[in-house]
């Protein structure tokens, strides 16, 4: 009988004082309520009723911020959403200094976002994303440092934007886009008008280079499957007869 009673006391006491720690966790210690530092990873033996340990995880956490309905700085009504990389550096703090740091770091990620999008154009927004990403982390990073968290990236991974702004942002598109061709068109008749001034400079001083032009023209049409060719006369038959004319 006294056996079997040491036996259940020595199970109790490994069930209520042995932990296991895994490599990428870390157990902050209280000891009557004092903390007594970060522990693990490995085997750890806690004093039964005086010693308590809250379990850190020290991955890195993805943590997606819920859509926000914000007015941009031009007074668009838009809703971002993002999501945020962080991971805790000092188990300590983010056990002591804050009640849930994942809760705490959610929170101050959705009025940090609604704060800087609403600083922000519309135009701004779109373009320089990246800008954007990297102010975001550096003021959650600055404020989550006191709780032992390390925010290392954040993203904004969606814009949506009213119907009616989508319409004229399409009509937008559509106007630059005809504006463009226009502008390249235009362009092209430019350039092909001084090659053909210097074709027709080339040819007032070289005669010759006409009727070259003239045979080439004859070889181009007669490749083609057409049932009626109009072969057109040189100009200096013509120069000819108005020559005998004169004389």
């Amino acid at each position: 009988m006294e056996m079997l009673f040491l036996l259940i006391l020595v199970v109790v006491f490994f069930a209520t004082s042995v932990r296991v720690l895994n490599e990428y966790e870390r157990g902050v210690v209280f000891r009557l309520g004092r903390v007594q530092g970060a522990k693990g990873p490995g085997l750890m033996i806690l004093i039964p009723v005086i010693d308590k340990m809250v379990r850190v995880d020290l991955r890195t956490v993805t943590l997606d911020v819920p859509p926000q309905d914000i007015i941009s700085k031009d007074n668009v009504t838009i809703k971002v959403n993002a999501v945020i990389y962080f991971k805790v550096v000092d188990p300590v703090q983010a056990v002591v200094d804050v009640e849930n740091y994942l809760m705490a770091t959610s929170k101050l990620a959705q009025t940090t976002l609604r704060s800087v999008v609403g600083q922000v154009d519309l135009d701004a927004l779109l373009s320089s994303r990246d800008t954007i990403n990297h102010r975001l982390q550096e003021i959650l990073d600055a404020q989550t440092h006191p709780w032992g968290v390390k925010v290392s990236n954040v993203e904004v991974k969606q814009v949506d934007l009213p119907i009616e702004m989508q319409r004229a942002m399409a009509k937008q598109a559509e106007a630059e886009r005809e504006r463009r061709a226009k502008v390249i068109a235009a362009e092209g008749e430019f350039e092909a008008s001084l090659k053909l001034t210097e074709a027709a400079k080339i040819m007032e001083t070289q005669p010759m280079s006409l009727q070259l032009r003239y045979l080439q023209t004859i070889q181009e049409m007669s490749t083609e499957r057409a049932t009626t060719t109009i072969l057109p006369f040189p100009i200096e038959i013509f120069k000819f007869f108005t020559d005998r004319t004169k004389s």
